[in-house]
């Protein structure tokens, strides 16, 4: 099955990909909530989120490598919780000089800025799951579905797929440029000219991408208009979920919420 590069989907014949569409979406967003609630520094608690998680993940079949090599991703977006080593109040820990500033990391502060870290990973790995089994129309319909706003639904719809206009005009881009870059290599002389000429003709590429697109999304949305599109991706009704995946959905919405609870216990 031939699949873009840029979309996550990866097709296989597993037990989460078989789930309705509607009940992964429900319980990956039940699973996200659960990782918010949970109070910092219960670690018994992240390990069993994480054993669910990676539960979730060998069940599908898609691999842990593929899943946590995505999910690395969150970690420099959670540096900015980085603040919270030095000014959480606690116990102090390390005190760092930096010239007439002394940085003093707490306990505290550590037990939260790791909490966040390992909040980040696990919520994105449910979330890397959740869209390389189900197929982003379906994904929609199910947005739509449990309830989600319409604008909302109008607005991902159509920002996932003028992304793959958008990377369809820097590819034209890329290639014209290339048949129009022929030179020969001379000893001691780098081909395309200064690194100043490199990003004038970068910005230029920039502006003529945005330009192109921009007029491409224009036609295209006209197109859309003229065949009577209004906001509302219509399609056939949605049977309802057969009664297992429900009753599964309702012993994982269960768990989680057991979990959180357990949390503020411990």
């Amino acid at each position: 099955m031939h699949t873009h590069f840029l979309d996550p989907y990866r097709h296989r014949v597993s037990l989460v990909h078989q789930l309705d569409a509607r009940i992964k979406l429900v319980l990956a967003l039940a699973f996200i909530l659960a990782v918010a609630l949970t109070p910092p520094g219960v670690w018994p608690i992240y390990v069993l989120l994480l054993a669910l998680v990676v539960s979730v993940e060998l069940l599908s079949e898609l691999g842990l490598g593929y899943v946590w090599k995505r999910a690395i991703v969150a970690l420099p977006f959670a540096l900015a919780a980085l603040p919270m080593l030095f000014t959480v109040p606690g116990a102090p820990l390390v005190s760092v000089q930096l010239g007439p500033w002394s940085l003093t990391i707490s306990d505290q502060g550590l037990t939260r800025f790791i909490s966040v870290l390992l909040k980040s990973w696990l919520s994105l790995q449910m979330a890397i799951v959740l869209a390389s089994t189900t197929p982003f129309p379906e994904l929609l319909q199910a947005m739509r579905a449990v309830g989600a706003p319409r604008l909302l639904v109008v607005v991902i719809g159509l920002m996932w797929r003028y992304l793959f206009v958008l990377v369809d005009e820097a590819l034209r881009l890329l290639r014209a440029r290339a048949a129009r870059s022929g030179g020969v290599p001379a000893p001691g002389r780098r081909l395309g000219g200064t690194l100043l000429w490199r990003a004038r003709v970068a910005g230029g590429m920039a502006g003529n991408l945005f330009l192109r697109a921009f007029d491409r999304a224009e036609r295209i949305y006209a197109a859309m208009a003229a065949r009577g599109y209004d906001g509302e991706v219509r399609s056939l009704p949605t049977p309802p979920a057969p009664r297992r995946q429900r009753l599964l959905a309702a012993g994982g919405l269960v768990t989680v919420a057991l979990l959180v609870a357990l949390g503020y216990l411990l």
